[in-house]
């Protein structure tokens, strides 16, 4: 508001208003220049940052294939090898958007990996950045690289996996635990050790420098508020609308404002998704299950603070973490693979910590 005000606006702020001056003021606090940033994650290195850490955690190796159909001539294709030179299964990147290929950004299994079947894995990740233009080579925003390690997560997930039937193998886990391995990766992405490796200017070949490393990690907790608050928010009117206990016709409108003033929900904010276009609770298979996102984030947190007390490569946690979580698939209940890794239960601790809205001293 006092920004609004700086620049002579005379209305008060709206939540439409939010995401657009939330932008200004992060540029004004922490000058983040993003076309600066994009410099220094050519997609091919941010690619080998992901088989980097790949390697320095699981001892894996990717070797790259010609000899394979591609799903696209534009597609890669890569076989896995475990660190004693073991084969264990292929792993297929198709980056690029084209006419007719659906948006986003995805994992999935061409064969899943089955000891029954004698099976090993053929995986996929697929995204959608912006393609090399001229002698400029595909260049990523700072968050376009975390979906590529985010996604490469989803990948680890399946290429470890060591299950037995081919219906729990990999990604086949509770919804609330699919995005663990993949949201733990994120940290990696945007750790400043990490960053030092895999960041190149894609025309001087010179690493980031420090200045812009330290830009990208002070500006990690800023907005975390907004964000924590309206997702929440969408996540309790799912919880709401799933725990009606009658079946009587309702005012959509009218249930959705009742339940957003109860939990306090401030004027300047609002639901990250409106009841007449929250698909993923109505028909996208997450109904009284939204709340997964965050909890998964609680999960990756908890699991990435054992790495920051131990060290980010530390050998005996990272195994830990293939064996009890990437190799089980959906084998067991998910808090006891958690528990055999943690040696707890998660707490919200980490989460808060790392999103800002928390002290260690706390």
């Amino acid at each position: 508001q006092k920004m609004i005000d700086k620049t002579g606006g005379r209305f008060k702020l709206a939540p439409w208003d939010w995401r657009y001056y939330a932008e200004k003021l992060k540029k004004e606090k922490y000058g983040l220049n993003e076309t600066e940033i994009s410099q220094y994650f050519p997609l091919e290195e941010v690619r080998k940052g992901a088989f980097y850490v790949a390697n320095k955690l699981y001892g894996l190796t990717f070797e790259q294939l010609d000899n394979l159909p591609l799903p696209h001539p534009e597609a890669l294709a890569f076989e896995v090898k475990d660190a004693d030179g073991k084969h264990i299964g292929i792993y297929y990147a198709d980056y690029f958007p084209r006419a007719g290929k659906s948006s986003g950004a995805w994992m999935d299994a061409f064969r899943p990996q089955s000891k029954l079947l004698n099976s090993s894995p053929v995986i996929t990740n697929v995204c959608n950045f912006t393609k090399p233009a001229g002698d400029m080579p595909a260049l990523l925003t700072f968050d376009e690289a975390c979906t590529l390690f985010h996604e490469f997560g989803h990948a680890l997930h399946g290429l470890l996996s060591e299950c037995t039937y081919p219906s729990v193998a990999g990604t086949s886990v509770a919804r609330d635990f699919v995005e663990l391995p993949s949201q733990v990766m994120e940290n990696w992405a945007g750790d400043p050790e990490v960053l030092k490796i895999y960041t190149h200017h894609w025309q001087t070949g010179e690493p980031m420098p420090q200045e812009l490393i330290d830009k990208i990690q002070n500006s990690s907790h800023f907005n975390q508020g907004f964000v924590v608050t309206e997702f929440m928010s969408a996540a309790l009117l799912d919880m709401a609308y799933h725990t009606i206990q009658n079946s009587d016709p309702i005012d959509a409108e009218k249930f959705e404002k009742e339940v957003l003033d109860k939990i306090g929900l401030i004027p300047e904010i609002t639901v990250r998704y409106r009841s007449p276009y929250f698909g993923h609770i109505f028909n996208g298979g997450y109904s009284a299950g939204y709340y997964a996102y965050t909890w998964a984030e609680v999960l990756d947190a908890d699991a990435f603070s054992v790495f920051k007390q131990q060290g980010i490569y530390d050998q005996a946690t990272a195994e830990s973490f293939r064996k009890n979580i990437l190799e089980k698939g959906g084998s067991e209940h998910p808090m006891i693979l958690y528990k055999r890794f943690r040696g707890q239960e998660p707490t919200i601790d980490a989460l808060l910590e790392r999103s800002g809205l928390k002290s260690k001293s706390e």
